[in-house]
């Protein structure tokens, strides 16, 4: 109100007014809502229930900017359900095993739980400030033994059906961390927490087969096609690699069992002139001759210096020994020989390949550094590579394929092929996938343990239900720096134990778990948490999953989610749960950066999040975060003004300030153009949350702001009720985007508290259509007039009303109508003689 217009009940001016104080309100309501418990769900049945999720933050130090980006857009969705109406669950826990908490605490001299637990606390205390409408009595960290019991549980489920199995095999092998690593923590070479180059080693080690349900898990995204982002199936359809051809039996000299290699070309096979092993599969140590032997094993060592990344690189020169011996082409009988080589991975198939250098790249060049033959066998009317050394792989017609020659169909030709393999026994058709199994065993202390005793005389013996958690011991004092094999070998008084079994000495495992286990299964916990006979408790789990909304990074489109998918399969085969997929929607949120580059202390680019809320209040921070774009894009700080987003907000709560109607006046009598205006506002505001544009959202709350201040200043009034309406539904659309400053408003304008508890906005459809709307009027294709005018106005009617605006007579000069084009009701143009 500006100075001098009178209120009801006093005079006031916008100086006297009492200032929005954002630090008094954190405190107030923050106090408020954990004595009230606001945000426990009912969970009375009394309405639809939903359950909104953040991914689980790690405790690796106190809330950053990445933080406010994260959880204030899963915020925004809670607090918009609970407004509509819905029983909202949205939860908080800790992931809080793993390498970097183990790491922190090593270099600091102290002990992984102290570091991890200190760590929550501080950002429990940083997420209450940061207004987060969780419910706290959920809490749980994956660390504490009443969680990983269950995780260890689960383990030996897996185990009964075989989908966990220990074997020998060369492993991605970090030497920083001094621990393994699954392939998908592998990026470009690199591990995924450290950028360590990461290295092979032979290690006996647990895995989960999660390649049993690589079908499902394509199969069932049709589940979640159009809720999840394009990009995120893309990429785990990607990972999972499904590929059609056929196995392939090569017999290899001096072998009794054939080679079974597999293949998406088996019509190219006429065109394979030498086999390829890769150096590390157990095949090549097996049929290397004497006489190469030692070549061989140096070029292994070679190789397992060689990152992945290198070893697939189009750049790199190919390398390879011959290992003496030759295989069998079984559609022609030749003798092809064999090569090891770093090219060629083990994961792929049985790690062997036959190669067909004229129709793929990987080989010609193979074959080039060699000398070996190169023959054409699809004629794809390109140049001889074996001339140009560049392959050909497209499609063409046979040649020199004595059971294709001339034919110029692929399909047909690889149909035609398998079906003679499977005939003679040499083959058949085949599925394959790039998914490998999940390698979980970690060589680090801070972790959950691998609930298994290993008997000299029993084998591997899972530990008892009733003896679970296997608990980690203290080692307080210990050496616990990786050195290659775990801590836990050390504690030799918690590695000695009777066998469950036979009751004869034996040892527990020492490795401990990939922390993606414990965050494979942790949204089922949240249902409850405290559920003492199982990992959770059916019933509950079936009232509230699947998860509604899911909220977090791109980052874990692979490794987090493809695992919680897989996990939720198993349990729904173990009869636990009913449902395939745990997640029905999908939102990633961008990164937050400055300058143009993630923030980094070495840049020299972090912005202290602490820092910023305590100059402009945690609501000015959220709304400037949500203003800034769509949920999934970056925001770059550097060009983000959290003192206009407070600015908006202290201009907002003056309007609670200014309203002089009672609560609860009936609107109806209020000014009908402000009704309007509000009405088409929560109507946009409505359809913004509902398609998660929560940026559109905030500017169209701004754009009520400024229309409401406008009345008030320039119309009936602070006592209209229009104007209470309008400042009620600002109020209200508002808590899901700031919710202190809403509190507050929501006070002034004399509710009980809270907010959140308030209803969401109806609108009136009567109130969205406008009883007039602005005409253009052109002359000669420039604007001469605009015209107020009816909707439902009838061209005959719009271009009499056009013709005698006086702007537009003008603009004619007396000169006649050639023509009137008419686009009732928004646009007349008018063409002179």
């Amino acid at each position: 109100m500006r100075a001098g217009r009178r209120r009801d009940t006093e005079v006031t001016t916008e100086r006297e007014r009492t200032s929005y104080d954002a630090a008094a309100a954190q405190e107030k309501w923050q106090r408020f809502w954990e004595e009230d418990g606001t945000f426990s769900p009912l969970d009375d049945g009394s309405r639809e229930r939903r359950y909104m999720l953040d991914m689980f933050p790690y405790p690796s130090g106190d809330l950053h900017m990445g933080h406010a980006e994260a959880f204030v857009m899963g915020d925004v969705v809670a607090r918009y359900w609970r407004l509509r109406g819905f029983d909202v669950m949205h939860p908080i826990g800790w992931d809080s095993f793993g390498l970097p908490a183990e790491n922190a605490a090593i270099a600091r001299d102290a002990h992984p739980a102290d570091w991890t637990y200190a760590n929550i606390e501080t950002q429990a205390r940083s997420f209450k400030r940061y207004g987060l409408s969780l419910d706290w009595s959920r809490r749980l960290h994956t660390s504490d033994p009443e969680y990983y019991r269950w995780t260890q549980w689960l383990f030996l489920r897996f185990y009964e059906r075989g989908l966990a199995y220990r074997r020998d095999s060369y492993v991605n092998w970090c030497p920083n961390d001094q621990t393994v690593l699954a392939n998908e923590q592998v990026v470009q070479g690199l591990c995924e927490r450290c950028s360590a180059v990461v290295t092979k080693r032979k290690l006996t080690q647990w895995y989960f087969k999660i390649t049993d349900y690589a079908q499902r898990l394509l199969d069932d995204m049709s589940l979640i096609e159009g809720h999840w982002p394009d990009r995120v199936l893309a990429m785990q359809r990607n990972w999972i690699g499904r590929s059609e051809g056929a196995w392939v039996d090569f017999e290899i000299e001096g072998r009794d069992e054939p080679v079974r290699v597999f293949t998406t070309r088996p019509d190219t096979l006429f065109g394979a002139t030498f086999f390829v092993v890769a150096p590390e599969a157990p095949l090549a140590s097996e049929i290397v001759t004497e006489e190469h032997r030692a070549a061989f094993e140096e070029y292994l060592e070679a190789t397992k210096r060689v990152t992945e990344i290198e070893r697939q690189s189009s750049e790199r020169p190919k390398s390879g020994v011959f290992l003496g011996v030759h295989a069998i082409n079984p559609v022609n009988g030749e003798r092809l020989p064999v090569y090891a080589a770093d090219y060629v991975l083990a994961e792929y198939g049985t790690g062997a390949v036959m190669a067909v250098p004229a129709h793929d790249q990987r080989d010609l060049d193979f074959a080039k550094a060699f000398d070996l033959p190169v023959r054409v066998v699809v004629e794809t009317g390109q140049p001889d590579p074996g001339e140009t050394g560049v392959a050909t792989p497209g499609d063409g017609t046979y040649v020199n394929s004595p059971a294709l020659d001339g034919l110029a169909d692929k399909k047909a030709g690889i149909a035609a092929i398998t079906a003679q393999l499977a005939e003679e026994g040499r083959g058949e058709s085949a599925i394959t996938y790039r998914l490998r199994d999940w390698l979980l065993s970690r060589q680090r202390f801070w972790g959950c343990p691998i609930p298994i005793v290993h008997c000299p005389s029993c084998g591997e013996v899972p530990v008892p239900d009733d003896q679970l958690p296997v608990r980690l011991p203290d080692l307080r004092g210990a050496a616990l720096a990786p050195k290659g094999t775990s801590p836990l070998a050390s504690a030799t008084e918690w590695v000695n134990v009777a066998c469950p079994a036979c009751g004869g000495p034996a040892e527990r495992d020492t490795d401990t778990m990939d922390t993606f286990v414990d965050s494979s299964w942790y949204f089922f916990r949240y249902c409850s948490p405290n559920y003492t006979e199982g990992p959770f408790d059916p019933a509950e789990v079936a009232k509230w999953m699947p998860v509604a909304q899911y909220v977090g990074g791109v980052e874990h489109a692979i490794l987090h989610l493809l695992y919680s998918r897989f996990f939720t399969k198993v349990l729904a085969d173990l009869g636990l749960v009913d449902f395939p997929e745990p997640f029905l929607r999908l939102m990633n949120q961008g990164q937050v950066i400055n300058q143009g580059k993630a923030m980094s202390k070495s840049l020299g680019n972090g912005v202290d999040l602490g820092q910023q809320i305590d100059a402009y209040g945690v609501d000015a921070i959220r709304t400037t975060v949500v203003f800034a774009g769509p949920p999934e894009d970056d925001i770059d700080w550097a060009d983000m003004s959290p003192g206009s987003s407070l600015k908006f907000l202290q201009r907002a709560h003056r309007l609670a300030q200014d309203v002089a109607s009672a609560a609860g006046t009936d609107p109806a009598a209020g000014d009908l153009a402000m009704r309007r205006v509000t009405h088409k506002a929560v109507a946009d505001i409505t359809e913004s949350l509902e398609s998660q544009r929560f940026n559109v959202a905030v500017a169209r709350i701004m754009e009520l702001v400024n229309a409401t201040r406008k009345v008030i200043d320039t119309g009936a009034g602070p006592a209209d009720p229009a104007v209470r309406e309008a400042v009620e539904a600002v109020a209200v659309s508002l808590s899901t985007i700031a919710p202190y400053v809403a509190e507050e408003m929501w006070e002034l304008l004399g509710h009980a508290p809270s907010v959140a508890n308030a209803a969401w906005p109806v609108v009136d459809p009567a109130l969205l259509v406008a009883d007039s709307v602005t005409c253009v009027v052109q002359v000669q294709g420039k604007v001469r007039a605009k015209l107020d005018v009816a909707p439902a106005i009838s061209e005959e009617e719009l271009t009499a009303v056009a013709l005698a605006d006086p702007g537009v007579q003008r603009a004619l000069a007396g000169r006649e109508v050639r023509q009137v084009i008419v686009r009732a009701p928004r646009l007349v143009s008018i063409v002179p003689a």
